[in-house]
């Protein structure tokens, strides 16, 4: 070593760069695998206390949200695609050091963010979150990851479709394997259809809102945001589409409660109920499964058009809070109860139109709520069955003969949706009021490709709604 050397002084120690952006979107995914806590419900308040801090304009919050939904949707194929980059399996891999891989393979592969910027932030990102040692292992990976584009890695970790049709779907369009049999199965036809279907689930969905009758008009809404902001929604008359980047609680009629947030399926279920054919009285009405809120005000708004009184009740304490909240300045009467559907408070026989939008697994939802697909496992059905038919059988029993209840789920799972209902009528599980199905089609005005009925599904790819399930039955005795 020349005395030169020796004399050289020792680099200084380079402290890594603070990228707020992909730090907020790294606490995210943290929060989503640790809590088990939902992207749409952490994201608006990391981003929140990120602004106020001054540390987000407009794009960079646009830029976090991307990171986040980007990378919990193609979840999958991203680990599929780092475990061929890595010598053990993914199991063996720290959590938070997999998030930091996943957002930089979505930031490579998902993106436009140019080759050496999506790497270079990440190890910087790894170097912040997890230390130099981990952040070495997180820049060979990605290096390697960024030698080719997201089609030719999906050509090389998804095996042939001819070989294995799930397995491939669910590699290429990132949905456990189950799930794109249970979707298949509700679906029918052939590769085409279930392949639209889960690269609609893969999709950013549009922000919807409703204008709840005597509170707000579609054209209301559409002159405050202007028509390059706003469109009529496809389906439903009191829907309006809001342009990407839209922001519902900077509108007047949002903030006031005379409109909300509602994705127009959920709309189209509310309206079909209200519009049943009915003999006799239609003074009462009902929604069992009222949180948060968003279907009891629709409905409570039209039952308020035609004098007749809405009861929502929600078991949760402070999903009825929700309800409450959202039907505040109804203009007609009604109440809100915390109580248990399945073991109800009130007397058998006494509404004229009642809804169950029972729990389930959610599937119908995973363009707003991707990383659902993850944390669903099949046997989460079988918790879910016996309370679905429970549900069920108490709507039918609350209605009163020639009264008209609607089974609604967000699932188009045969086991959530058909199932339920034919075992229900069978009196399979229990003993149920005698009811007969409606064709629950001419309630839906102007939605094409509803299928053979008397039931009603709807379809990411086709309507352009979450995948809302709708039966309507009449009870009979």
């Amino acid at each position: 070593m020349s005395e030169q050397s020796r004399r050289r002084p020792p680099k200084p120690h380079r402290r890594p760069k603070k990228d707020p952006v992909r730090i907020l979107a790294f606490e995210a995914l943290r929060a989503v695998d640790e809590r088990d806590a939902y992207a749409n419900l952490v994201l608006p308040p990391l981003l929140k206390k990120a602004r106020e801090k001054g540390d987000f304009d407009t794009r960079d919050a646009a830029l976090a949200t991307e990171l986040v939904y980007g990378t919990l949707r193609r979840q999958g194929t991203y680990d599929a695609i780092i475990a061929a980059c890595i010598d053990r399996p993914l199991r063996e891999v720290d959590p938070p050091v997999l998030d930091v891989l996943a957002l930089g393979a979505h930031q490579l592969l998902g993106t436009r963010i140019p080759t050496h910027a999506a790497v270079s932030a990440s190890v910087e990102l790894a170097r912040v979150v997890l230390g130099d040692g981990r952040a070495k292992f997180v820049n060979a990976v990605l290096r390697k990851i960024s030698r080719d584009d997201l089609d030719t890695w999906v050509e090389r970790v998804a095996p042939p479709y001819d070989e294995d049709a799930e397995d491939h779907l669910a590699v290429v369009h990132s949905h456990p394997r189950w799930v794109v049999s249970a979707l298949w199965d509700s679906l029918g036809g052939g590769r085409a259809g279930i392949e639209d279907l889960l690269e609609a689930d893969n999709e950013r969905p549009e922000v919807t809102l409703v204008a709840r009758p005597g509170r707000a008009t579609t054209g209301e809404l559409l002159d405050v945001l202007g028509e390059d902001s706003a469109l009529p929604g496809r389906w439903s008359p009191y829907a309006v589409r809001l342009a990407e980047g839209g922001e519902p609680g900077a509108i007047g009629a949002v903030r006031e409660g005379r409109a909300g947030v509602q994705d127009e399926g959920s709309q189209l279920v509310a309206i079909a109920l209200a519009n049943a054919p009915l003999e006799g009285p239609d003074k009462r009405w009902l929604d069992g499964c009222a949180g948060p809120g968003g279907k009891a005000a629709l409905l409570g708004a039209l039952a308020a058009e035609r004098g007749a009184t809405l009861l929502a009740s929600e078991k949760q304490p402070h999903r009825a809070r929700l309800v409450d909240r959202a039907l505040t300045g109804n203009p007609g009467p009604y109440q809100v109860i915390a109580a248990d559907g399945t073991r109800p408070p009130w007397r058998p026989g006494v509404f004229d139109r009642v809804i169950v939008d029972v729990p389930c697994s959610g599937l119908g939802a995973l363009r707003r709520r991707p990383e659902a697909r993850w944390r669903r496992r099949p046997e989460d059905l079988e918790g879910f069955a016996p309370l679905q038919r429970a549900l069920l059988r108490e709507a039918l029993s609350a209605v009163r003969v020639g009264g008209v209840v609607g089974y609604a789920t967000c699932s188009p799972h045969l086991a959530e949706t058909r199932v339920v209902v034919d075992d229900v009528l069978r009196g399979r599980g229990g003993p149920a009021p005698e009811a007969e199905l409606l064709d629950a089609r001419p309630l839906m005005p102007g939605v094409p490709a509803l299928g053979d009925g008397p039931d009603v599904q709807l379809w990411p790819h086709v309507h352009g709604t979450d995948a809302m399930y709708l039966a309507l039955l009449r009870r009979t005795a």
